[in-house]
């Protein structure tokens, strides 16, 4: 059997405001991981991952076969068959690592392009964390 594995890092992480509608009952497994990018909190309240060289901490989630990319794409307003600037997000197959910086997997990231975190005046975090509670 296959699984689908996406890599989390705001709303949609463990503990976080997404987690239950969307991954709760539907993820097999979940562990502590990081991809390449630069993190932006977001005047929206969530965060955009844009590609850059820095670590991006989350989570890889590990679903069961169909995995629901199209909750995921519905959430993320990712259209596959529309023109990349109509997207809020680009859904991406990207290298996932361990925290002891081991591959750990290929799994479906959601991106933004710099424009789009500009649009939204992100601002950058250098820890590579997010979390939607207050400190």
């Amino acid at each position: 059997m296959s699984h689908c594995r996406v890599f989390v890092y705001g709303t949609l992480k463990p503990g976080e405001s997404n987690y239950g509608a969307y991954c709760e009952g539907k993820v097999l497994t979940y562990e502590k991981a990081y991809c390449r990018g630069r993190l932006y909190e977001l005047s929206l309240g969530y965060p955009g991952l844009s590609a850059g060289s820095g670590l991006v901490w989350g989570y890889l989630l590990t679903f069961q076969d169909p995995c629901g990319l199209g909750d995921l794409d519905s959430l993320e307003d990712y259209q596959p068959n529309r023109p990349p600037s109509e997207n809020e997000y680009q859904r991406r197959l990207s290298p996932i690592f361990q925290p002891n910086h081991q591959f750990l997997a290929l799994a479906w990231v959601y991106t933004m392009t710099p424009a789009t975190v500009r649009r939204y005046q992100g601002r950058y975090l250098p820890s590579g964390e997010w979390s939607g509670f207050p400190n």
